[in-house]
């Protein structure tokens, strides 16, 4: 706890001994009935330091994993608490989440990803090789149909698949370059065209 936390517990505290001493002076003639109200008002004030700090939270994850569009060619995606941007594009029909990684050349797939956009794992040809930094892993080289993201599609984009194991498939920069301009401020990931 840092010295402000402490300072409005003490606070808190005092304010809650003030209030019980009120009603319990004011209700010295029906005591039943002033422990009852005073009850119901623990209540409402335990309940309300628990929505205060769960608030940030609560917001967090409503807010944060939103992307926005902000008019015709514009996305607006916030950074999650992991330090991550995360952008769930469609692929070929499927939709398909992945982590924004500038570090990575392609947009890179998992096995499953690649599978649920309509590409067979199985009949590619991993005939490249991608350094990670988990070491060397063979990809494929593929081209997806239709990528879309909000309301703008294209067609016809490379990616591969990544022949390793990886837990969710990579937005990297050949894909994000399509979009023109990246900003990253403010703990947002803006793509505009």
């Amino acid at each position: 706890m840092t010295s402000d936390n402490i300072a409005s517990l003490i606070y808190l505290v005092l304010l809650g001994c003030a209030v019980g001493s009120w009603f319990l002076a004011s209700g010295r003639n029906n005591m039943g009935k002033t422990l009852q109200m005073a009850a119901v008002w623990g209540f409402i004030f335990v309940g309300a330091i628990a929505a205060y700090g769960l608030w940030n939270d609560v917001q967090r994850q409503t807010l944060n994993s939103q992307m926005l569009q902000l008019g015709d060619g514009q996305i607006v995606t916030p950074r999650q608490p992991d330090g991550h941007y995360y952008l769930t594009l469609t692929l070929n029909g499927a939709r398909i989440p992945f982590v924004v990684d500038t570090g990575a050349t392609d947009m890179v797939l998992t096995r499953s990803d690649a599978r649920r956009a309509g590409l067979d794992p199985d009949t590619l040809r991993f005939i490249g090789i991608a350094n990670t930094a988990n070491g060397q892993v063979r990809t494929a080289p593929v081209r997806i149909d239709t990528v879309s993201l909000g309301n703008i599609t294209d067609t016809n984009v490379r990616a591969s698949v990544n022949d390793g194991d990886m837990t969710q498939s990579l937005l990297g920069m050949g894909y994000l370059e399509k979009w023109g301009h990246i900003s990253i401020s403010g703990g947002e990931l803006r793509l505009t065209r």
